[in-house]
């Protein structure tokens, strides 16, 4: 076995947990690789983990650890209603991310289903690209358009001057939906 030491579930669960704050997002097949185990005890490592009520999320780019700011230093946050087809997706991210502020995630209305939340975490265009990239080399289709277009975006940014200022873009350019 190469030396290798095998860690007991809780001990791999605090190990990941180890992992995950101090590199994020790691991807569910990386931290199999790392812990030497299966991508199938990562994946229940994690709902584990999350059960105990350890900030960690899944998104598309893997898995990440939410540190909890100090109330000082948490960012201002707001949701807000657009509408658009998905042409125009990479555009309205784009605006946004341009602005200083982070696209939390997307929300949708679901006629059965009823709400749901799927997060994006873009910050920069960089992050905006990657999105985009992942959903068309997939073939995915957006949340958006199980709802004629019309979704939610949870905005996140160091002051609420930012939001406002994408928001005022976001309805110059048609995005934004109002009263």
């Amino acid at each position: 076995m190469n030396g290798e030491i095998k860690l007991n579930g809780t001990e791999r669960r605090e190990k990941l947990l180890q992992w995950l704050k101090e590199h994020s997002p790691l991807t569910g097949s990386e931290l199999a690789r790392r812990a030497s185990v299966s991508r199938q005890v990562i994946v229940q490592d994690i709902t584990l983990l999350k059960a105990r009520n350890e900030p960690i999320m899944a998104t598309s780019q893997g898995y990440m650890y939410l540190a909890q700011p100090e109330a000082s230093e948490r960012p201002v946050e707001r949701i807000i209603a657009v509408q658009h087809g998905p042409e125009r997706t990479e555009e309205e991210l784009q605006l946004i991310v341009d602005y200083g502020v982070t696209v939390k995630d997307v929300i949708v209305e679901h006629p059965v289903y009823g709400e749901i939340t799927a997060p994006i975490l873009a910050s920069t265009r960089q992050d905006v690209h990657e999105f985009i990239l992942r959903i068309t080399s997939t073939n995915a289709s957006y949340l958006s358009e199980l709802t004629g277009g019309i979704h939610l975006h949870t905005l996140t940014a160091p002051d609420q001057e930012r939001i406002e200022q994408a928001c005022q873009a976001l309805e110059r350019a048609g995005f934004l939906l109002t009263d």
